[in-house]
C-alpha cells in the first residue's frame, strides 16, 4: 500500500470518529438543549397572559420575600393621601406608575427587577422615610398595568427609564431626578444614563447589578444544574432574532464606562447571580468620580435591604443627601 493512501485511511478514519464521537453527541444535545432553550425564554421572557408579572408578590412561598411585600404595603397605606397613578408612552407602549407627590423638589424613580412591579419597589421606597423626596415608582414594559408583551433585560427598558425621568423633570417639575434600580432595574438604570444627553438623571443607586445580562444568565443556569453551552448562545441568538437585543453587547459594563453622575454600588458577598467578581469589574469600569462601593455579608440577591435594613437605610440616606 503506498503511503498516500495510508494517508487517506488515517484521515478519513479520524473524521469518521469526529463525526460518530463528536458531531452527532453535539447535534444531539443541541436538539435538546434547544428545546430548554424555548422553554426557559418563554417563562423568563414572555408575557403570555396579563396574569403573569401582575401586581402581586411574585414569591409569597418565600418568607423574605413576603416579608419586603407585606412592608412595602404597609409604607403605601401609610402614604396613600400622596399618590396619584400618572402615565406615559416609551417605544410604542403605554406604561403607568403611581407618583407620590411630598412636595418636595427632587425624585427618586425606583426600577425593580424581572417578574416584579411598581408594588415591589415600596418596600425600597420604605427606606427614605427620613430622607425628603418624592417618588416615581412605574410597572416596568410587560409588567402590572404596562403594555408590552417582552421583559427585554433592561436593554429596552433603558429607553422607559428615561422617558420617566424626563417626565419626572418636565412634567412633574422636580429639580433632580435619582434613580434606584435593583437586578435588571440597576443594568436599565445605567444603559437609561448612557442615553441621557440632556442631564435628566442626577446620581445613580445600584443593587445587585450585573456585568452583561449574558454573565447573569449563565449564573441562574449554573444555579439550575442545566447544561451552560449551547443553551446560553442559543437563548442569546433567540433573543438577537425575535427582540433585537444582544444580552453580551448590550450592557452595564459598556454603559458605566460612560457614566459621569455620583453612583452608589450596593452589593451582597452571597449574591449568586450578581456575583462579587462581576460586581468589582462593574465598579472598576464606572467612570464617576464620585462613586462608592458598599458591600453586605447577609442576604441573597435581590434581598440586600431586608437582612441589614439599617445600615442599608443610612448608606441610602448619606449618598442621596451628598
Amino acid at each position: 500500500m503506498e503511503p498516500w493512501q495510508i494517508a487517506l485511511i488515517i484521515v478519513c478514519s479520524v473524521l469518521a470518529a469526529l463525526v460518530l464521537f463528536v458531531l452527532i453527541p453535539l447535534l444531539f444535545v443541541s436538539r435538546k438543549t434547544l428545546k430548554i432553550a424555548k422553554r426557559i425564554y418563554a417563562d423568563k421572557l414572555v408575557r403570555s397572559t396579563p396574569e403573569k408579572w401582575a401586581r402581586e408578590c411574585s414569591a409569597p412561598e418565600n418568607e423574605e420575600h413576603l416579608r419586603m411585600w407585606n412592608i412595602g404595603l404597609k409604607w403605601r397605606e401609610n402614604v396613600s393621601c400622596a399618590v396619584r397613578e400618572v402615565s406615559i408612552e416609551s417605544d410604542g407602549l403605554k406604561l403607568y406608575a403611581e407618583y407620590f407627590d411630598f412636595g418636595y423638589d427632587r425624585c427618586v424613580i425606583i426600577v425593580p427587577g424581572r417578574c416584579e412591579t411598581l408594588m415591589y419597589t415600596y418596600f425600597f421606597a420604605d427606606g427614605y422615610k427620613n430622607i425628603r423626596t418624592n417618588f416615581l415608582l412605574a410597572d416596568p414594559r410587560a409588567h402590572g398595568k404596562s403594555e408590552g408583551k417582552f421583559s427585554c433585560c433592561g436593554i429596552r427598558e433603558a429607553d422607559d427609564v428615561l422617558a420617566w425621568a424626563k417626565y419626572a423633570k418636565e412634567t412633574l417639575g422636580n429639580n433632580s431626578v435619582i434613580l434606584h434600580g435593583i437586578c435588571i432595574g440597576a443594568s436599565a438604570c445605567f444603559m437609561a444614563k448612557e442615553k441621557d444627553t440632556r442631564g435628566y438623571i442626577s446620581k445613580i443607586i445600584s443593587e445587585g447589578c450585573f456585568t452583561t445580562f449574558y454573565e447573569s444568565f449563565r449564573q441562574h443556569i449554573i444555579y439550575e444544574k442545566k447544561p451552560v453551552q449551547p443553551l446560553l448562545s442559543q437563548l442569546r441568538r433567540m433573543m438577537k432574532k425575535s427582540l433585537g437585543i444582544d444580552i453580551k453587547k448590550q450592557s452595564p459594563l459598556k454603559a458605566v464606562k460612560s457614566v459621569n453622575v455620583p453612583v452608589l454600588f450596593i452589593a451582597g458577598r452571597r449574591d449568586l447571580f450578581s456575583v462579587p467578581k462581576k460586581t468589582e469589574e462593574l465598579f472598576s469600569a464606572c467612570a464617576s468620580k464620585k462613586k462608592s462601593l458598599v458591600w453586605f455579608d447577609k442576604g441573597a440577591h435581590s434581598h440586600l435591604r431586608i437582612n441589614n435594613m439599617d445600615e442599608y437605610d443610612a448608606s441610602v440616606a448619606e449618598f442621596v443627601d451628598a
